[in-house]
């Protein structure tokens, strides 16, 4: 549509709108805030989950949410997110019956608003320490979680774990039920507790399209790898956006810029500080 075109045709939704009965414009008002916030014109719900079962010591549970801070600050990361308008939640994960979302679903229109769930996400306080690998149950929740964004185009479960499950629900049976719901859910498999970790989560966790499982070399590789594993979870769905044109660039600096919306590349931030002990 022409730009003039455009305005007239603003311009006369306005005056029917404002033509209408007030009690009207009241319901259609209370219609539209009805709409729960993350799911409009969102391009991307992405569930984080992260391992705080019994074989994660205190250091190793500070690494993943340090790690996924600074992963979600990195300046590809953070403007895909943003250009998506996407929306983020995070949950903790261990035994049966022990799962829990630790941030609720956050929508991320800004800058601003990536840094401060980021932040949220570094500050982060552990809910249990010493108890089972349920990762079915923990599907279970995000199963919930997921049917709250039911309006996202893309809707990804972020699991992070190292351990097989050992108790609970068959992560398989959630994983088809997922699957057949268009939920695609990817995996970073810390290696190092178990033989063949990986292959176990290939074969009874990830399934979807495109779904992908990362190894990390124990804890000490975490850090990189979630960034990695973000980047492809987001940058490579930039294209397929709402309102965003296919042509992209991915400069030396690491800023996605688009031929048809360019944007203000993002600075790289400075790194979110260690946490205490």
């Amino acid at each position: 549509m022409r730009g003039r075109e455009a305005v007239t045709t603003c311009a006369g939704t306005r005056a029917r709108v404002h033509a209408m009965p007030r009690a009207m414009r009241f319901f259609l008002l209370a219609v539209l805030l009805a709409v729960p916030g993350p799911a409009r014109a969102c391009g991307l719900a992405l569930a984080l989950l992260i391992d705080v079962s019994g074989s994660v010591d205190p250091r190793e549970f500070d690494t993943q949410v340090v790690g996924l801070a600074e992963a979600l600050r990195d300046p590809v990361v953070s403007e895909s997110l943003v250009r998506q308008r996407a929306a983020l939640n995070l949950i903790q994960w261990t035994g049966a019956s022990r799962q829990t979302v630790s941030i609720p679903w956050t929508p991320i229109r800004t800058f601003e608003d990536l840094d401060r769930f980021a932040q949220t996400v570094h500050d982060s306080t552990r809910k249990w320490r010493n108890f089972s690998t349920a990762i079915g149950e923990a599907l279970t929740l995000a199963e919930r979680e997921m049917a709250q964004m039911a309006g996202c185009k893309r809707r990804v479960i972020d699991v992070s774990g190292d351990g097989s499950s050992n108790e609970g629900a068959d992560p398989a049976v959630l994983r088809d039920r997922l699957v057949a719901q268009g939920i695609t859910i990817n995996a970073l498999v810390i290696t190092g507790s178990e033989r063949d970790l990986v292959a176990y989560f290939e074969r009874e966790v990830i399934g979807g399209e495109g779904a992908f499982a990362l190894a990390s070399d124990g804890y000490r590789d975490y850090p990189e790898r979630i960034r990695q594993k973000l980047l492809r979870e987001t940058a490579s769905a930039l294209s397929e956006a709402p309102g965003i044109a296919p042509e992209r660039d991915h400069t030396a600096q690491g800023v996605i810029t688009n031929a048809m919306h360019p944007a203000a590349p993002r600075q790289k931030t400075a790194p979110i500080a260690a946490r205490g002990p």
